[in-house]
């Protein structure tokens, strides 16, 4: 894994498908008996439902004395079900004919980068999901002791062995016997080794060292941000298995195309209606070291010992998800969009609990940063509310939302989205008392002006943990093939008269446009419809602008 040293000490905490473009006919001009005049002093920001206006806003000239006047634009679904999209158009009324589309960016080759496993955790939820529902999901699933009484807590033995059913391929519709042996046995967690893992792989102490900071950070800092986990099988920890099996879940050709599979959780463990025929406790799964490559890509010692914690994070909030949404509550499984974000938070959240040891916390969250870029180079092109799509720069999204939301409401804020039987955009409204639609539009604004040079944001619309343009940065500068762009999100720029976008808006997500007026320029319109007629309104679409100068 590559690293980048971003200067974190400054960087941190430093303000507290492809769209379609084709040419579209000349449209006429919106009419002014319908237009919405959009009047914003600098700072100010609005936010637009065409169904109300007939999808047309109207800018005013500026005056002969007046400097360059900036409006940021953004074309966004805010809601809707996930996984949907709907075609639209964002013009200028008075377009100039022959105007040709606004390039938007195609999706980066970059973007391929750890599709397997994320394809991966997307067939186990719905998997789940599709389980539930047809055994009547919704009722209470484990049930408290009788009469008070305690299960006695057993943990396992280091040295003892157990037989585990084990997926075996990509649909799980292939399961296999494993039998693994207890090598590290902590306060929280217990590590299996299979005996069928390569030679050369993990040794005791390395396994002790695994086992140390699951103990003492994975733990520690996911049961304070999202809730307890479960202990069905009253043994006292969470089994972490290491299994040839999950290595084998992709071949060494996919492995170097689209990634592979770290490890996962399977809810089938814990559901009480499938338990007996799999594992009946909090288990995760994770590849073991394999330096010759016999099972598919080479993973080597130091590979797995610097992404498995990573990997501990991520799953361990996947099962104090099923645990708080499922058992506790007889609710449905997190829908899978917040649910990846909540994880890839975790993942964020372990790594700072090792400041101020800057090296460790990179090594933790450069797998987010990488993906918000990802995001952030083509916004338009990517879903927040993803469900069937497995694209890296859509994780991107959600764990830079995720933050976003921690930043503006309070760490309290991820054990509100895990205890309850709310889910979704339903649960994010619940929890922080705002509609869905408000927090996603001042999210899409806050990607571009949270540090905006020269730019105070208001509030809501600001990143108080990153200031991302400097991290960004520092990418570039280190690496530019990789991280082209000092600051990936790039909205093309026009003066008002020529902005021609045509394409998709995808679940949560948008396209940005910059105007930019110069003195004496003349008032314009932007209409923002589908190939003329109104925006399909099950994607919520919005338009969402703010004055930047």
């Amino acid at each position: 894994m590559k690293r980048y040293g971003w200067f974190l000490v400054t960087a941190l905490a430093a303000l507290a498908g492809c769209a379609e473009t084709a040419s579209a006919p000349v449209l006429p001009r919106c009419a002014e008996s319908v237009a919405t005049a959009i009047t914003l002093g600098v700072g100010a920001d609005t936010t637009i439902d065409p169904g109300t206006d007939s999808g047309c806003v109207s800018f005013p000239p500026t005056g002969l004395n007046a400097s360059d006047v900036e409006y940021l634009v953004v074309a966004q679904s805010a809601g809707g079900v996930p996984g949907d999209s709907a075609p639209f158009g964002l013009r200028s009324a008075t377009l100039v004919a022959g105007t040709p589309p606004a390039a938007v960016a195609l999706r980066a080759a970059r973007a391929a980068r750890g599709v397997a496993a994320m394809r991966f955790d997307r067939m186990l939820h719905q998997r789940e999901r599709l389980r539930r529902a047809l055994a009547g999901g919704g009722r209470s699933l484990r049930a408290p002791a009788l009469n008070g009484a305690v299960a006695t807590v057993t943990p396992p033995t280091v040295g003892t062995l157990r037989t585990f059913t084990v997926c075996a391929n990509s649909d799980c519709s292939l399961y296999k016997p494993v039998t693994a042996r207890v090598l590290s046995v902590g306060t929280h967690v217990a590590v299996y080794v299979d005996t069928l893992a390569p030679p050369n792989g993990l040794d005791s102490a390395q396994v002790d060292s695994l086992r140390q900071v699951f103990d003492t950070h994975v733990y520690a800092v996911e049961t304070a941000a999202f809730g307890s986990v479960s202990d069905v099988d009253s043994n006292g920890v969470v089994i972490a298995l290491m299994t040839p099996l999950v290595n084998a879940l992709v071949s060494s050709a996919e492995c170097q195309a689209a990634g592979f599979v770290a490890g996962f959780f399977d809810p089938a463990d814990l559901d009480p209606a499938t338990a007996a025929q799999h594992n009946d406790g909090e288990i995760f799964y994770t590849i073991v070291a394999d330096p010759n490559g016999s099972l598919s890509c080479i993973h080597t010692v130091a590979d797995v010992e610097s992404f498995l914690p990573g990997t501990f994070l991520h799953e361990l909030q996947h099962v104090i998800s099923f645990n708080q949404h499922v058992l506790l509550r007889g609710g449905n499984l997190e829908d899978l969009w917040l649910d990846e974000a909540l994880s890839s938070l975790a993942e964020e959240l372990g790594g700072r609990s090792f400041l101020p040891d800057s090296t460790t916390f990179e090594n933790y969250v450069f797998p987010d940063l990488d993906n918000a870029y990802t995001y952030l180079s083509d916004p338009g092109d990517h879903f927040l509310l993803q469900a069937s799509d497995t694209v890296i720069a859509d994780f991107g999204a959600g764990w830079l939302y995720a933050r976003y939301l921690v930043d503006q409401f309070g760490d309290s804020i991820t054990n509100k989205l895990e205890q309850t039987t709310f889910t979704g955009t339903d649960n994010v409204a619940a929890q922080t008392g705002v509609p869905f639609t408000t927090t996603a539009t001042r999210w899409a604004l806050a990607n571009w002006v949270s540090d905006l040079p020269g730019f105070a944001p208001s509030a809501g619309l600001f990143y108080r943990s990153w200031s991302f343009r400097q991290v960004f940065a520092s990418f570039n500068a280190q690496d530019p093939v990789d991280f082209p762009q000092a600051f990936p999100l790039t909205p093309p720029v026009d003066g008002g008269a020529r902005v021609n976008i045509a394409g998709y808006l995808h679940g949560g997500s948008g396209f940005y446009v910059d105007i930019v007026q110069s003195p004496l320029s003349s008032a314009f319109a932007l209409d923002f419809r589908a190939g003329g007629g109104p925006i399909a309104t099950s994607v919520v679409p919005r338009l969402v602008i703010i004055r930047i100068r």
